[in-house]
């Protein structure tokens, strides 16, 4: 009998620890639900062009390259991509080798112009990610929504982005294919 009250004790203690276990894992996921609900990434009164002028001298300056974000406020996938640029693994990267310039396309009716000159086609889904270097020049526009869904991504495909890109890898000659829109 007693051997049978302390089976059922372990098993309960068992049940209180995979319990606790499962809070403890989904703390995060939580936290990122959290952040993606309260996240204003994108600005609805900025003006973008501005905002891409500034962003190309500050680069060219700093010998930075330019990342374009494209997305909505509404777009989960969008604010996953948020999070995962500012991940502690991949914003050292992203601070000292880009300035990110969020571009608001609204419910697909702001920043339309913007998209087109840079050849994205918004028709794919957001987010949507060019590369330029600090003279303006494309280096990469996402022409098949490879960040559309990024909740099948993980920081880790943010971070490679982020390595590919950055000016160094690309710095070659002005002739270089790394200096042409890239169909990736």
């Amino acid at each position: 009998m007693g051997e049978r009250i302390l089976h059922q004790n372990s098993k309960f203690t068992l049940r209180i620890l995979s319990c606790f276990a499962l809070i403890l894992l989904m703390r995060p996921v939580q936290q990122a639900r959290a952040q993606m609900e309260s996240a204003i990434i994108y600005s609805d009164t900025a003006d973008a062009k501005a905002e891409i002028r500034a962003a190309l001298a500050t680069a060219a300056h700093e010998h930075k390259n330019v990342i374009l974000d494209f997305g909505g406020n509404w777009c989960s996938d969008c604010q996953l991509l948020n999070i995962y640029f500012h991940d502690p693994s991949n914003a050292g990267v992203l601070q000292r080798n880009y300035v990110l310039v969020d571009v608001n396309v609204g419910d697909y009716d702001r920043n339309l112009d913007i998209a087109q000159q840079y050849g994205i086609p918004l028709n794919k889904g957001v987010p949507a990610l060019v590369v330029l270097d600090g003279q303006g020049r494309v280096l990469y526009a996402q022409r098949h929504g490879e960040f559309e869904k990024m909740s099948t991504l993980d920081t880790s495909a943010v971070m490679a982005f982020l390595e590919k890109w950055k000016p160094h890898a690309h710095a070659a000659s002005p002739k270089s294919p790394a200096h042409t829109t890239s169909q990736h």
